[in-house]
C-alpha cells in the first residue's frame, strides 16, 4: 500500500540536516504530518588486503555513548562523486590511500525517518602514505574479515552501515571462496 505525499515544509535547516513535515495520506484516506530528516548522502570504503583483513577505525560516538569499529567514511560534498568521497575519507581518517575501488552496496539506515543513503565501496588493498589528517579514530587497524560476525555479535560494531557492509563482505567471501 503506497502512501501519498501532498506536500512538505521545512521546520529546521542546517548544513548538516534538514527537518521537514510531510503532509501524508494513507490508502484508507487518513492524513497526518510525518516528520522526516533530509541529509546529504555519505560514502565510505572497506579496504581489504591480500590476507582478507579490512581496514577499520575504532572510535567513540557521543550520541549513543558507544565505542565501535567503523569503516572510514563521511558526507558527500558538493561537486563530489560518492566514490571520490569514499577515497578521500579513507585517506583523511586512516592515512592509507585505497586501491582500486568498486561499488559494493547502498545502505539506507533508517528509511522510515530519513532519506539518508550511505554508498559503500570495496577497495582491494591500500598504500600507507602518512598519518591521518582528520583524526576521528582512537586507532586504525587491519582487522581479519573472519572476525566480522563475532565483532557484530559482541556489539563492537555500532554503525548500521558498517555492520551491513561487513556482513555483506563476509557473506561474499564465504559464498565464493574469496572476494573479487
Amino acid at each position: 500500500m503506497r502512501w501519498t505525499q501532498h506536500g512538505e515544509r521545512a521546520v529546521y535547516s542546517s548544513p548538516w540536516l534538514n527537518v521537514h513535515l510531510a503532509d501524508i495520506e494513507l490508502p484508507d484516506g487518513r492524513r497526518f504530518d510525518h516528520h522526516l530528516v533530509r541529509v546529504r548522502p555519505a560514502a565510505g570504503a572497506f579496504c581489504v588486503d591480500d590476507r582478507n583483513r579490512v581496514l577499520l577505525i575504532w572510535r567513540h560516538r557521543f550520541i549513543p555513548d558507544a565505542w565501535g569499529w567503523e569503516l572510514p567514511g563521511g558526507r558527500v560534498e558538493d561537486g563530489e562523486e560518492p566514490v571520490q568521497t569514499a577515497a578521500r575519507e579513507v585517506l583523511e581518517e586512516t592515512g592509507w590511500r585505497p586501491g582500486p575501488m568498486r561499488h559494493l552496496l547502498d545502505v539506507r539506515p533508517s528509511p522510515g525517518l530519513t532519506d539518508g543513503v550511505h554508498h559503500i565501496y570495496l577497495a582491494r588493498g591500500a598504500e600507507r602514505v602518512g598519518e591521518p589528517t582528520d583524526v576521528e579514530a582512537e586507532r586504525v587497524e587491519w582487522v581479519p574479515l573472519t572476525d566480522a560476525v563475532e565483532l557484530v555479535g559482541a556489539g563492537q560494531v555500532v554503525s548500521a552501515s558498517t555492520m551491513a557492509g561487513l556482513l555483506y563482505l563476509m557473506s561474499a567471501a564465504c559464498g565464493t571462496g574469496g572476494l573479487t
